[in-house]
C-alpha cells in the first residue's frame, strides 16, 4: 500500500521552517508555510523584500547586502549565503531571531535576479551565542567589560574624540586597602565588595558611559563628552556612592572607600597606553595623598623635566654597569678606643665619562626609583667579594637595598661567590636599613640566618631613625647596630641627642650587640662615645670614603672575625 506524502508546506511547518522565492527584479516574495515561522506578521509585510526589510533589526538592508556583496561563484547552481537577523511584527512585539539560508541566482548582467531559501526561528542559538559573546567580553565576577574590551572601548573613544573634537575622561577607580579585607575576612568577602562597588558605579553612570574591570581592585571608566568640571563632579558622585554606605557581606558590614585617577582624552592622552599610564599615575598620587580622594592628570613642566632626567640617568647607570664604571670607595670604621680600623664600609660610586664621580646619594635613590638597584647591588657584591678574596686581612661591609634581601638572583650570586672564594664570608658584613628589618620579621630572620651560615655578620644601618625595638634585634640575631648620624653629629651640643645615643649604646651592650656611631665630626663627640662604651666610630673625624684601598697602608683591620 503506497502512502501519499504530505504536502511540502506540511513538512516545512512540522520542522518549524518556511520556504521562499524572491524575485529581485519585481521585489515580490512567494512563501511556503510562512505561518509556521512568521505567523504574527501580516501578509502585506511578507509580500515584498522592501516591506519585509522594514521589520528587520538591527540592519534593515542585511538581506539585500548579502546578495549584492557576494560574487557569483557557483554559476547555474546559484551562490549560497547565510544570514541572521531579528524580526519584530510590531513595535511592541518581542524580537524574533531568524536564520535564513539560501542561494541566489544571477541574471544575464551577472547581478542577483532571484533568491530562494529557508528561514527558521533561531532564538535559542542566538541567545547562546550572545551569552558566549558576553562571557568573552565580560568580567565573570561583576558582569562588566573585561580589560581587553575596556581597552578596545578606550581606543574607540580616543579615535572618536580626535575625529569629532570631543573630550572624554578615562578614570581608574581603585578600591582602597582591598588586601586588608582579603586578610581579615577572606577572598569571598573581598569578591562581594568588588561586585557591590561595580553595582554602585554602574547605577550612577549616564547612557553611553563605559565601565569595565581593569584589574583585581581597579575599575576603568570612560565618560563620553566629559569636561574637566564634569569629571570632578562625576568623581565625587562615584566616591560618595562607594563611601557613604557600608557593604553588606556574609561576614558582616564592611566599610569601603575608593580613590580615583583620571585623564582627559584625547586632549592629554592620544593613545590607550598613554591614557592608562597617566590615569595610573594620578590614581597612585591620590592614594598617597589620602585614601578616598580624586586626582586629575594635568601637564607638569617640572615632572616632565624630571622624567627626562630619569631617562638620561637610567641610560648612564646601565652604561656604567656595562662599562665597569661602577666602583667602590672605602670609609674606615675605627675602634673608639684605639682608633685602629675595624672594618671598611664599601660605598658605591659611578665614574662618569667626563671624569666626574657620582656619590651614593646621587645614585642609589634614582636607581631604586627606576628599578635598577638590583643591578647595582649585584655589581657591588661582585666587587666586595673580589676585594675580600684579594686581601685576606681585611673586613668589609656592604649596603643592600630593601628589595635585594628577597632577590633570588642575589642569593644565587652570593652562594656562587662564596663557593668560589672559601673563607671570605667570615670577613663580610651586610648592612640593611632599619626599615627592612621591621617589614617582615620572619622573612628578615630567614635572610639573616642564611648569611650567618656563610659566617657573615649583619648590621642595622641608620638605627634610631625607624621603629625597630631591641627585642626585634635580639630575635633577628643582629651583630652590629649603626646609630643614625642625625643623632650623633650634635651630641656635644644637644642634651636630648646625648641621652638618646647613650641609652642606645647601653641597651646594645647589655644585649652583646656591637655599636657604631656614624657622622662623628669632632674629638669631643668621639670622647663621649668612647666613655659611654660605643665600640666603633665613623665619620669626618676618622676619615671619609676614599677610592684608594686604605688597608694596603694600614696593615689590616682589628675587628675579630666571626666564628
Amino acid at each position: 500500500m503506497t502512502t501519499t506524502p504530505p504536502p511540502l508546506s506540511t513538512i516545512l511547518a512540522s520542522l518549524g521552517q518556511a520556504a521562499f522565492v524572491w524575485d529581485i527584479a519585481t521585489d515580490a516574495i512567494e512563501w511556503v508555510a510562512a505561518g509556521a515561522v512568521l505567523g504574527d506578521i501580516p501578509a502585506a509585510s511578507l509580500a515584498s523584500g522592501a516591506e519585509f526589510a522594514k521589520l528587520i533589526e538591527p540592519q534593515r538592508a542585511i538581506r539585500h547586502d548579502a546578495l549584492m556583496q557576494s560574487p557569483p561563484i557557483h554559476g547555474g547552481d546559484g551562490t549560497p549565503y547565510r544570514i541572521e537577523y531579528g524580526v519584530r511584527a510590531t513595535t511592541s512585539a518581542p524580537l524574533v531571531w531568524i536564520e535564513e539560508t539560501g542561494r541566489w541566482f544571477a541574471g544575464p548582467d551577472g547581478r542577483p535576479a532571484r533568491a530562494q531559501g529557508i528561514v527558521r526561528i533561531d532564538n535559542e542559538r542566538h541567545a547562546r551565542d550572545e551569552a558566549l559573546k558576553k562571557l568573552a567580553e565580560s568580567d565573570p565576577l561583576t558582569g562588566e567589560l573585561n580589560r581587553t574590551h575596556l581597552v578596545a572601548a578606550l581606543a574607540q573613544a580616543i579615535e572618536e574624540g580626535t575625529r569629532f573634537r570631543a573630550t572624554s575622561a578615562f578614570m581608574l577607580i581603585g578600591i582602597d586597602h582591598l588586601s586588608r579585607i582579603n586578610d581579615a575576612f577572606g577572598f569571598d568577602v573581598a569578591d562581594a565588595v568588588i561586585a557591590e562597588v561595580a553595582r554602585r558605579i554602574r547605577a550612577r553612570l549616564r547612557g553611553g558611559d563605559v565601565l569595565g574591570r581593569f584589574s583585581g581592585n581597579k575599575f576603568g571608566l570612560i565618560l563620553k563628552n566629559c569636561t574637566v568640571e564634569d569629571a570632578n563632579v562625576a568623581a565625587e558622585r562615584f566616591l560618595a556612592a562607594i563611601r557613604d554606605e557600608v557593604v553588606p557581606t556574609k561576614s558582616g558590614p564592611v566599610s569601603v572607600t575608593a580613590s580615583i585617577g583620571a585623564v582627559n582624552v584625547p586632549r592629554h592622552a592620544r593613545s590607550t597606553d598613554e591614557a592608562i599610564n597617566r590615569a595610573h599615575e594620578t590614581l597612585d598620587g591620590a592614594k598617597r595623598r589620602r585614601a578616598g580622594s580624586f586626582s586629575l592628570w594635568r601637564p607638569n613642566v617640572a615632572r616632565d623635566a624630571q622624567r627626562r632626567v630619569n631617562i638620561r640617568v637610567t641610560d648612564e647607570i646601565v652604561t656604567a654597569l656595562n662599562e665597569r664604571r661602577i666602583v667602590m670607595a672605602y670609609e674606615p670604621v675605627v675602634d673608639a678606643r684605639s682608633r685602629q680600623a675595624g672594618f671598611y664600609e664599601c660605598l658605591v660610586r659611578m665614574e662618569q665619562e667626563d671624569g666626574q664621580v657620582l656619590l651614593a646619594p646621587d645614585i642609589v635613590p634614582v636607581a631604586e626609583r627606576l628599578g635598577l638597584i638590583r643591578l647595582v647591588d649585584h655589581r657591588v657584591l661582585e666587587l666586595v667579594i673580589g676585594e675580600l678574596a684579594q686581601a685576606s686581612n681585611v673586613q668589609l661591609s656592604l649596603n643592600i637595598s630593601p628589595g635585594t634581601t628577597m632577590d633570588p638572583d642575589w642569593w644565587a650570586s652570593i652562594e656562587s661567590l662564596m663557593r668560589a672564594h672559601p673563607g671570605v664570608g667570615e670577613r663580610l658584613i651586610v648592612e640593611i636599613t632599619e626599615t627592612v628589618a621591621i617589614q617582615d620579621l620572619d622573612d628578615v630572620r630567614g635572610f639573616v640566618t642564611r648569611l650567618k651560615n656563610f659566617g657573615s655578620r649583619i648590621a642595622i644601618d641608620d638605627f634610631g631613625a625607624g621603629y625597630t625595638s631591641f627585642r626585634n634585634l635580639r630575635k633577628l640575631g643582629v651583630d652590629i647596630v649603626k646609630i643614625d648620624g642625625d643623632f650623633v653629629q650634635n651630641i656635644a651640643e644637644s642634651a636630648d641627642d646625648r641621652a638618646f645615643v647613650q641609652t642606645l649604646i647601653d641597651l646594645a651592650r647589655r644585649l652583646q650587640i656591637k655599636t657604631v656611631a656614624e657622622w662623628v665630626q669632632d674629638e669631643q663627640s668621639a670622647d663621649l662615645l668612647r666613655d659611654w662604651g660605643c665600640d666603633y666610630i665613623q665619620g669626618r673625624l676618622t676619615g671619609l670614603a676614599s677610592p684608594q684601598r686604605p688597608w694596603d697602608a694600614a696593615g689590616g683591620a682589628a675587628l675579630p672575625a666571626a666564628g
